[in-house]
């Protein structure tokens, strides 16, 4: 056997025994265990493995729900969020780990991770008719004082689909934070467009945009009849 055909065929032989990995690491992004809504693919948890030089990260993307899951190696591995990204602030436990998450994975296993949000949407209400998708919801303010910042604007977004966000919608309104005089009390009203094929239906959900934080903070996905 020429020897090029001798090297291809034991490469191949190397990939087909190539031990892929199997374990998953799961969970959610929680506030007092509660999931914390966010934007589709835009918020991610890194993880890596301590010892093994300047490998790059693993991106764990954060559903829209809250939820991560990544399929790795068992091993030991520490978990943060990029900086400055995320409608939270993560928790430090203590001077030594800062914010960092260690976790030792043999085989599958959940983890939550506990942030603290800048505010929490509560009790959206969804309605909906004559071409229109109505809310009423209150806004918590978690992290005041020092740490906490205003409310940019609060922003109804609906969808075909229920994938919704402000990159995938048919139709938004907002709300100035400089409106929102009473966090108790605030309601937003969408005008749907002429949907192609004819829907009776769509999804929506509210997100709050707070200054100087990239990300959002959303409620749950809520179908709503027309």
């Amino acid at each position: 056997m020429p020897l090029v055909a001798l090297v291809a065929l034991l490469s191949a032989c190397e990939k087909d025994n190539y031990t892929e990995p199997k374990s998953t690491l799961s969970g959610q992004v929680v506030y007092k265990g509660e999931p914390i809504g966010v934007e589709e693919g835009q918020v991610r948890l890194q993880l890596w493995q301590p010892g093994f030089g300047k490998l790059a990260a693993i991106d764990a993307p954060i559903s829209q729900s809250g939820t991560y899951s990544a399929v790795l190696f068992d091993g030991n591995y520490k978990l943060v969020f990029p900086k400055n990204r995320g409608p939270f602030k993560t928790i430090s436990k203590d001077a030594a780990s800062k914010d960092t998450l260690y976790v030792s994975l043999a085989g599958n296993q959940k983890l939550d991770v506990e942030v603290t949000p800048y505010y929490m949407i509560r009790t959206p209400q969804f309605s909906g008719g004559e071409n229109k998708v109505n809310v009423s919801l209150k806004l918590e303010r978690i992290l005041a004082g020092t740490e906490g910042k205003d409310i940019e604007r609060v922003s109804l977004y609906v969808n075909r689909t229920d994938f919704v966000s402000r990159a995938t919608n048919v139709a938004v309104a907002d709300m100035p934070g400089a409106d929102v005089k009473d966090l108790n009390a605030i309601n937003l009203s969408a005008t749907v467009p002429t949907l192609s094929p004819v829907q009776k239906y769509v999804f929506a959900r509210v997100g709050v945009k707070i200054k100087d934080v990239e990300d959002m903070v959303f409620s749950p996905v809520q179908k709503v009849d027309l």
